[in-house]
């Protein structure tokens, strides 16, 4: 589960105040996966980073009882200046999980043959995206965590292993995904949420978020 209760956070933008969440009160159960509707520049990806703790709230408090993915796609916690192996078994003794699985799994998802023993700052911004794409799968969590959809790559085969086998997970699984179109969200999602001015307002269904949605876009 995530609790957000009472929950602010703003920024300074250099004219004004941009307000993101204005002691926002919602939560994610296991099992029901979320979709939230929001359009571009009103802060999907600064509460996903809240969600997995890498940005923390101004106010209020933000509960976490489930194992949470780091965004997908995102890079912060793989150091560039280290090969594609040091990174993936080093973020495998922190999850506590066997280095040498997770190695071998990234290796075969992955697919980037010998660049996975050369520094990951020296991929492509096509193999940083399958690198990373293949470490979130490497780690199974209770609830991902997805910033306007999948990823695509320019290699077919990839996409079709990957796709598989996330939605093999997400059998089991419960995801949080954002973005500024309904269609990225009938791909995961029952039940939907609309964030408009600090708020979130959450609908049972789909269907009814997206009719304020496009009722106030």
């Amino acid at each position: 589960m995530i609790a957000f209760e009472n929950v602010s956070k703003s920024f300074w933008t250099g004219a004004s105040r941009k307000v993101i969440l204005d002691r926002a009160s919602f939560q994610v159960e296991l099992g029901n996966s979320l979709g939230i509707l929001a359009p571009n520049g009103t802060g999907k990806t600064t509460i996903i980073n809240m969600m997995a703790g890498l940005e923390k709230p101004d106010e209020g408090v933000i509960r976490r009882s489930s194992r949470i993915s780091f965004p997908l796609g995102f890079m912060g916690g793989v150091v560039s200046r280290h090969t594609g192996t040091e990174n993936v078994r080093y973020i495998a003794r922190l999850y506590r999980l066997d280095p040498d699985y997770v190695e071998g799994f990234c290796r075969w998802m992955a697919g980037i043959a010998e660049y996975f023993d050369m520094p990951v700052g020296t991929y492509s911004s096509g193999m940083r995206s399958r690198f990373s794409f293949a470490l979130m799968l490497a780690l199974e969590f209770d609830i991902y965590l997805i910033d306007e959809g999948m990823p695509a790559t320019a290699d077919v085969e990839f996409n079709r292993k990957a796709g598989a086998i996330l939605r093999e997970r997400l059998k089991n699984a419960t995801v949080i995904v954002v973005s500024h179109q309904a269609s990225t969200l009938e791909k995961f999602c029952r039940s939907a949420a609309v964030l408009r001015n600090g708020q979130l307002y959450m609908f049972e269904t789909l269907e009814e978020a997206k009719r304020l949605y496009d009722y106030e876009a």
